[in-house]
């Protein structure tokens, strides 16, 4: 497993080496874009948007957009200054309850490991500390030129790091249109076979139940193309009618969400006197 960031974490007056690993992988089955006559990758170049000339990576900077194609230059190093004192270590600010956050704030998970063998008996302390108080310590973290706020919590026989969104990069709902008519008075009839749903459709989470049929289904077709197999043209779905009477459609989801009986057995053949 590959590091992709390296410091430590601040405990009080107790530094830990670390380092982080990414927790998760992109499993998306990635499409070239091709010349549709000679089957040959596409490819594109960055040109000035002023004289149309292709730009080089050497003759590229950043820069940003205060006003209508008006630009203020920031330099690498200008950003690098910005963060100097803060991208080697994270401070643990405070402690909270895992349930006070909200999953919306997640944005994505790293494993963390100790960085050298001086550093395991820190790193062991903390995790179980973290572990014995219930609670996830509260940080921030610089991750390729960007601040994270990021929980640390236990994780297994580890501790795992996930950053999170600041609040004001969560939007407000208050934003999303048609919420104002959820005023509507719910039938307590409707109300009844609603939960019942929930009901019969709860169960234990286990990940490994749940599969990328779309995905597993790409990587079939694609090694069928290669192996020069025939591929077959499904039928379309018959489309989905409107819901008009929602009552009836909920009793029909609930009939549908019961367990099918179980096939009896054949008759076992009689005994031999």
């Amino acid at each position: 497993m590959r590091t992709m960031w390296k410091g430590s974490i601040q405990f009080g007056l107790v530094y830990i080496p670390i380092k982080l690993y990414t927790a998760t992988e992109n499993k998306d089955v990635r499409l070239r874009m091709l010349h549709k006559d000679c089957m040959s990758p596409i490819n594109y170049t960055r040109t000035c948007s002023k004289c149309g000339k292709a730009v080089g990576n050497e003759d590229i900077i950043k820069g940003y957009e205060y006003a209508p194609d008006q630009f203020v230059p920031i330099s690498e190093q200008e950003m690098n200054e910005l963060q100097e004192d803060v991208d080697k270590h994270i401070e643990i600010i405070n402690f909270v309850k895992l349930s006070e956050i909200d999953p919306i704030y997640y944005e994505k998970s790293y494993f963390i490991g100790p960085d050298s063998g001086n550093g395991l008996r820190a790193f062991s302390l903390l995790k179980q500390a973290i572990q014995d108080s219930d609670r996830i310590g509260i940080a921030n973290i610089i991750i390729r030129s960007k601040q994270h706020l990021a929980a640390i919590r236990s994780f297994e026989n580890g501790m795992l790091l996930e950053t999170l969104y600041y609040p004001d990069e969560v939007r407000s709902m208050n934003e999303v249109p048609g919420l104002g008519d959820l005023s509507v008075n719910n039938a307590p009839k409707e109300m009844d076979i609603a939960n019942q749903l929930i009901d019969q459709l709860t169960t234990e989470f286990k990940p490994d139940q749940y599969k990328d049929n779309y995905r597993l289904k790409l990587e079939k077709l694609i090694e069928d193309k290669v192996a020069g197999m025939p591929t077959e043209r499904k039928k379309g779905k018959a489309p989905q009618q409107n819901v008009v009477d929602l009552l009836s459609a909920l009793e029909a989801s609930v009939k549908e969400a019961k367990p099918k009986p179980r096939r009896k057995t054949a008759a076992r053949s009689k005994k031999t006197v």
